[in-house]
């Protein structure tokens, strides 16, 4: 039977309906004397309610239901609280404690955890500050590059563990994903959506999909489908002692779980991007890339974000129909909002290559980070790192130092040959490049521009110079970095070097304001724009 065909008396099923009373359940996980006389906050959310009380919060499913989620029955929840459990245990053991039934006593009274008949069920969860939560700290300019470094370790990590699927035919998967948003959309025209966006919206989903179809089909056999979070945003992390930690992840059904690590991925970066927030999520898709190496994932990533950005979208407008007037308004313009930055994804960005060059110690990865968030499309440029790229060429950790046999000239050799292939794929897909690597000689700088002419894409080098004293100051000084390069390394690549005459050269000695700025004039001067 079509779960949205309702039945002959009550007719379709609609988004959001509420399908059982739990007013009763509500009321008792509402008193303080529930929770030993503490004061509970309550948070509504369109599937479930929170009751946050002394030491822990107690989360009770909406009896509700919409397409892609269904709680319409009390076995319903009792199964997708019991999931929950199980996998956010995987990411948040520290949180997630049991899942404990409302219980209906013989004298008429209700428990929670008690032997009578389940009215309902709840997940007990360890509380923590609502203040450590990601969505809050964004708010309050918290989210600084070390935080968001450690976060996409953690969320590498996790996807390193996650169970992978076989046999999924993702690329079928995410066109019931576009063809549902579809759907979903048309319950919002004029409330907030007008037809005509919509109309639009799914032709260019549809378009990416197409063009990305046979990359989707790719990962798939490859094992890039995993048993995800689902529902990657910043309201589901938090700081559990000091350190990014997920929760609350999707446990209601597979098919939004079970999905290729980067659409998982793609959630975040969306919500970053949504909140004016590049830099930040141009920094969490590069520390991933550096430690997962899955740089294939960017075949896919704009068709993701723009997906991602859909499904918030109707989310919204289906929440705001089941809200209050305030709430709903809001939701309504978190809504349009939505729809409005999926219109954005979807629109290509001129793809363009930028080599940073210079000794070690000048800078060029600070450097680049500072001008990759920037330049192209969302989430601004990829850096592809020589030093990343040799750690992931021998299997190592970022930071695990090497034996000198790794940087033999054929190596190097290796190690440069990789940066170009990366290069030139993910020029192919759209995505913008910074390559960081010395470009010590004519060779190497001359092959890399080559990769952005083959692609028909603008190109810059610059190449910074820096004085002796400071090279060795900030070579001595590095702490957990991916270059094994050492002072004596740096001694030696001066005395080697050869003067550079193809790229401008630029005086690096000084701070990184004054550095960027003149690598940006010289990047305007090549027809690559960089804000």
């Amino acid at each position: 039977m079509d779960p949205n065909s309702g039945n002959p008396e009550t007719g379709p099923r609609q988004p959001g309906a509420v399908a059982e009373d739990q007013t009763a359940a509500i009321a008792f996980l509402s008193d303080p004397s529930t929770h030993g006389g503490h004061p509970v906050e309550v948070v509504e959310t369109h599937g479930a309610y929170v009751f946050i009380a002394g030491e822990r919060a107690i989360k009770m499913k909406r009896a509700v239901w919409f397409p892609y989620m269904d709680f319409s029955t009390v076995e319903k929840r009792r199964a997708a609280c019991e999931a929950e459990l199980r996998l956010n245990r995987r990411t948040a053991p520290e949180i997630y404690r049991a899942v404990l039934p409302v219980t209906l006593e013989p004298g008429g009274g209700l428990v929670l955890g008690g032997e009578g008949k389940a009215l309902d069920w709840t997940v007990v969860m360890r509380r923590f500050d609502q203040d450590t939560l990601f969505d809050r700290l964004a708010q309050r300019d918290g989210l600084d590059a070390g935080l968001m470094e450690s976060l996409a370790d953690e969320i590498a990590a996790f996807h390193d563990q996650a169970e992978r699927k076989t046999g999924v035919d993702f690329r079928a998967s995410m066109q019931a994903v576009v063809e549902g948003n579809a759907a979903s959309l048309q319950n919002g025209i004029g409330k907030p959506f007008r037809r005509e966006e919509i109309e639009r919206i799914g032709r260019r989903c549809a378009d990416m999909l197409r063009a990305a179809g046979g990359a989707l089909a790719a990962r798939a056999r490859a094992g890039f489908v995993r048993r995800c979070h689902g529902d990657l945003h910043l309201r589901n992390i938090c700081l559990a002692g000091g350190r990014p930690t997920l929760f609350d992840c999707i446990e209601f059904d597979d098919r939004l779980a079970v999905i290729d690590v980067m659409y998982d991925l793609a959630f975040l970066l969306m919500d970053l991007e949504h909140r004016g927030l590049r830099r930040q999520a141009n920094v969490a898709i590069n520390r991933y890339l550096a430690r997962t190496a899955d740089y294939g994932g960017l075949a896919a990533l704009r068709l993701y974000l723009c997906v991602r950005a859909v499904i918030r979208a109707h989310v919204a407008a289906a929440a705001a129909a089941a809200q209050r007037k305030a709430a709903a308004d809001r939701d309504r313009k978190d809504a349009a909002s939505y729809l409005e930055l999926a219109m954005r994804l979807s629109e290509p960005a001129e793809p363009c290559l930028v080599a940073v060059g210079g000794l070690s110690g000048s800078g060029k990865t600070t450097l680049a980070h500072a001008l990759a968030p920037g330049i192209g499309g969302a989430p601004g440029a990829i850096v592809i790192r020589s030093d990343v790229l040799r750690k992931q060429l021998f299997g190592v950790d970022l930071f695990h130092r090497l034996p000198q046999e790794a940087y033999t000239r054929e190596q190097s050799r290796r190690v440069y040959r990789r940066i170009e292939a990366l290069a030139g794929a993910a020029l192919a897909t759209g995505c913008s490049v910074i390559a960081d690597g010395v470009f010590r000689n004519e060779g190497e700088r001359s092959a890399i521009r080559r990769v952005a002419e083959a692609a028909g894409a603008p190109f810059a080098g610059v190449w910074l110079e820096v004085g002796a004293a400071t090279q060795e100051a900030r070579l001595a000084g590095r702490l957990l970095d991916a270059s094994d390069a050492t002072v004596e390394v740096g001694r030696a690549q001066r005395r080697g070097a050869e003067t550079v005459a193809d790229w401008p050269v630029l005086d690096a000695d000084g701070g990184l304001t004054p550095l960027r700025e003149a690598a940006a004039r010289w990047l305007s001067e090549a027809g690559i724009e960089c804000l």
